[in-house]
C-alpha cells in the first residue's frame, strides 16, 4: 500500500477531531472532580485537571503506539524523520510532554513571573505591604510561585524593573512564533504543532494521492505566504508605534526639563487654580484638552496611554488633539 505525506487539510481535520475528544474528556473530568471535591477546589485545580486529561488521552494513544481518534478519522500514521519507521517510545514520550506538559509549565511560569513582578511594584509603592497567599502549598502553582519569588529575590530593584518589559516581550514573542509556525505549516504541509516539529514526528497517509492534491497544497502555500506578509505588516506597524511612543516620551522629557514660568500674583493668591488634579502639584508645562481643562503635559500624556478621555468631564478625545500652552 503506497504511503505518501499527509496534506494540510488532513492534519487540520485530525487536530480538530482530537481537540473535540480532548474537550469531551476534560468536561467529564471537570464534572467528576467538581462533584466530588466541590466548586472551590475545582476552580483551584482546573488547569491541572485539564493537563491530566490531555496526558491521559495522548498516553493511551500516542505513547502506547496507537493512532489518536483524529489520526484514525483521516487515516494518517505517525513516522519518525526517516519517514520509514514508526516513532520510538522515547520520541513518542517526548512528543506527549512537549505537546501537553511544556505549554502548561510555560504558561504557569509566565503568569507567576508577571504576578510577582506586579506585586513587587505594589509593595515598593505601598510601603512593603505583605501579600496574602491563598493557594494550596501542594499545588504546582504554589511551588512555582515560591521558586519564582526566591529567584526574583536575588535580583536588584533595577533588574526587577527590567524584567517587566522582558516578560511582556517574551509573551508577544511566543505569539509571533506560533503565527510564524502556522504560516510555515501552510507552506510546507508538515508539523501542524510545535511539539511535533521539535520531536521530529510527521505524518503519512494510508490512502494514495488524490487528483486535486497539488491544487490543495498550492492553495495552502498561497495562504502561508499571505499569512507571513500579514505578520510582517503587523510587526512593522508595532515597531512604528513603538518609535512614536519613544519620540513622545523624549518630547515630554524635554518639556519637563524646561524651567517653569514664574507665578503671577493671581496664581499666588489662588494656588488651587494652578494645580494639576492628576499629580496634585503645581502645574508644569500646562496642556489643554479639547474640553478646556488644564493638566501637566507629563500627567495628561501618561493618562492618555490608558484612557482617551478627560479626567474631569470624561469627554472622549484623541491624544493628538492635546494643546501644549507655551509661556502660559
Amino acid at each position: 500500500m503506497p504511503l505518501v505525506g499527509a496534506n494540510q487539510p488532513q492534519l487540520i481535520r485530525s487536530s480538530q477531531k482530537d481537540e473535540y475528544y480532548q474537550q469531551c474528556l476534560r468536561n467529564n473530568a471537570n464534572e467528576a472532580f467538581q462533584t466530588l471535591a466541590g466548586s472551590k477546589r475545582w476552580l483551584h485545580w482546573r488547569k491541572e485537571i485539564q493537563l491530566l486529561s490531555d496526558l491521559a488521552y495522548y498516553g493511551l494513544t500516542t505513547f502506547s503506539g496507537y493512532q489518536t481518534l483524529g489520526e484514525e478519522y483521516v487515516s494518517i500514521i505517525q513516522v519518525d524523520p526517516t519517514l520509514r519507521r514508526v516513532p520510538s517510545r522515547v520520541r513518542r514520550g517526548a512528543l506527549v510532554l512537549l505537546h501537553s506538559l511544556f505549554p502548561y509549565l510555560l504558561d504557569k511560569l509566565l503568569v507567576c513571573l508577571e504576578n510577582e513582578l506586579e506585586a513587587g511594584e505594589e509593595e515598593s509603592q505601598g510601603g512593603g505591604i505583605q501579600r496574602a497567599t491563598v493557594a494550596s502549598p501542594w499545588s504546582p502553582g504554589a511551588w512555582m510561585r515560591g521558586w519564582v519569588r526566591r529567584a526574583l529575590g536575588l535580583l536588584t530593584e533595577p533588574q526587577r524593573r527590567a524584567c517587566v518589559p522582558a516578560v511582556l516581550a517574551l509573551q508577544q514573542g511566543l505569539s509571533i512564533l506560533h503565527r510564524v509556525h502556522v504560516a510555515l505549516f501552510y507552506i510546507s504541509g508538515a508539523f501542524y504543532h510545535l511539539g511535533k516539529r521539535t520531536a521530529g514526528v510527521s505524518y503519512l497517509r494510508v490512502h494514495g494521492v488524490t487528483g486535486d492534491d497539488g491544487n490543495i497544497r498550492s492553495s495552502y502555500r498561497l495562504l502561508g505566504v499571505i499569512s507571513l506578509m500579514q505578520l510582517a505588516l503587523t510587526l512593522a506597524l508595532q515597531l512604528n508605534n513603538l518609535r512614536q511612543r519613544q519620540r513622545a516620551r523624549q518630547e515630554w522629557r524635554q518639556h519637563r526639563n524646561l524651567p517653569s514660568r514664574s507665578q503671577s500674583v493671581d496664581e499666588t493668591d489662588s494656588p488651587r487654580a494652578s494645580r494639576c488634579i492628576l499629580c496634585l502639584e503645581e502645574r508644569r508645562h500646562s496642556t489643554s484638552t479639547p474640553c478646556g481643562h488644564l493638566f501637566c503635559w507629563e500627567c495628561i500624556t501618561e493618562w492618555c496611554n490608558t484612557k482617551t478621555e478627560c479626567p474631569l468631564c470624561r469627554e472622549k478625545f484623541q491624544p493628538p488633539r492635546l494643546v501644549y500652552l507655551r509661556n502660559y
